[in-house]
């Protein structure tokens, strides 16, 4: 299983949204944009992909912008990696029919990637954005050169 700079992207996002806004304050793509130094239209793609699953909520206007629409403590890893990658599995045949010409219940590897991939939805299902946005510790600046508070 590989994550894509989707996935890699999404968590930036999610963490970055953690650390500087929330219900009172919602950020932009643009100051996201600039802290994280990646492509804002890119990152306009994946946002609205956490939109589409409601881990981040946005609002037009003045006051416009993006936060998590739940607290980073109640948002997993794994929420916002199936938001941006899809399912999560390293191999087809786990979710859904494949045709890779081994009968499923004679196949010597299946349970491995069974195995496998239930360790990675479980360890993704138990690290919070909190988590994560707590071990960075990062704390930048703004578009506009504005330095930005960690709260």
């Amino acid at each position: 299983m590989k994550i894509s700079t989707k996935g890699k992207y999404a968590l930036e996002i999610a963490a970055d949204l953690a650390l500087h806004s929330d219900a009172g304050h919602r950020e932009s793509l643009k100051n996201i944009a600039c802290r994280r130094g990646l492509s804002e239209k890119y990152l306009e793609r994946i946002v609205k992909m956490l939109c589409n699953a409601e881990i981040v909520s946005s609002a037009r206007g003045a006051r416009g912008g993006y936060c998590l629409s739940r607290s980073p403590e109640e948002i997993t890893v794994l929420e916002v990696l199936e938001a941006s990658e899809g399912e999560l599995a390293p191999v087809e045949c786990l979710t859904k029919e494949s045709d890779c010409g081994i009968d499923c219940g004679k196949c010597p590897t299946r349970n491995l990637w069974n195995e496998m991939w239930e360790i990675i939805k479980d360890t993704a299902g138990k690290v919070t954005i909190k988590e994560i946005a707590d071990k960075s510790g990062f704390v930048g600046e703004t578009a506009d050169g504005d330095n930005v508070r960690k709260p």
